[in-house]
Order: structure tokens, then C-alpha cells, then sequence
């Protein structure tokens, strides 16, 4: 079976809040995430979370402090999805990211390792996923949420 976050087209399981992001699905089904008309919607909606929401507005530079404000203990085993994502990434969990547009291959390698811990590996397609970098890049440069 296909897993939720893919159904969805949103590979980093967004929750549904008040944001109104671009390439959400007209008709949300889902009570809990949102769920975004392709691919590049949901990576491009992961990718500006990551690199202008956690990077810039709430200053995180690791995969420690990001992952545990994405994954926090009440929800999962925060512990085990840093380990995997570091171990996946090969960057370590304190160890700074970079500025996304200075080291955009480690922001990537962060957005396909949660993936992968959110969903399986399977199920991805990595070329949505760099199809939602660029999105996110040329609209971060605009300023569209």
C-alpha cells in the first residue's frame, strides 16, 4: 500500500494548520495533513518549512533542533528519526546545515531522508523532489508562501 504521506502528495507529512499553500488540493480528505495537488507542491511546501520557517524565522541549523520541533517526543521516537536521518544523510545531528542557498545539496539530502523516515524508501521520487527545490527557490526569491 501506497504510504499516506505519498497519497497525499506530501512526503514530509505536513499537518494541516491555517497556511494556505501553494498547489494545495482543492478538496482536503485528509483531517490531520494537508494534501497538495502533485509532488513538486508537497516538496515545495517542505523545502521553504525547512530552509524559511526552521532556517531564517526559527533559527535552526541542525538536524537535531529541526528534527525535534518536526517530530516532537509526544508524536514519535524523535531520538530514532534524528539518527536515521543523520545516518542517512551522512551530515552529523549537530553539525550546521550550511545556508540553504550556499549548500542546497545538504538541505536536498535532509528533505529525501525525512521522506524516507516518514514514508519508506519505495515510494519516493526524487525528481519531484528537486522539481519542488526549484519551486521553492524561485518563489522564496519572490516571497510567495
Amino acid at each position: 500500500m501506497t504510504p499516506r504521506g505519498i497519497r497525499n502528495c506530501n512526503p514530509l507529512n505536513i499537518r494541516r494548520s491555517k497556511d494556505q499553500w501553494k498547489g494545495l488540493a482543492e478538496r482536503q480528505q485528509d483531517a490531520a495533513f494537508c494534501q497538495f495537488k502533485s509532488l513538486e507542491y508537497g516538496w515545495r511546501a517542505a523545502f521553504y518549512l525547512l530552509t524559511r520557517t526552521y532556517y531564517h524565522k526559527h533559527r535552526l541549523y541542525t538536524i537535531r533542533t529541526i528534527i525535534r520541533r518536526w517530530a516532537p517526543e509526544s508524536e514519535n521516537n524523535t531520538e530514532a528519526y534524528i539518527a536515521n536521518v543523520s545516518k542517512l544523510t551522512g551530515i552529523l545531528p549537530d553539525e550546521p546545515l550550511g545556508i540553504p542557498s550556499e549548500r542546497p545539496t545538504r538541505w536536498i539530502a535532509l528533505g529525501a531522508a525525512m521522506a524516507i523516515q516518514e514514508n519508506g524508501t519505495s515510494s519516493l521520487d526524487y525528481f519531484a523532489m528537486l522539481r519542488g527545490w526549484e519551486l521553492c527557490r524561485q518563489d522564496v526569491q519572490s516571497g510567495k508562501l
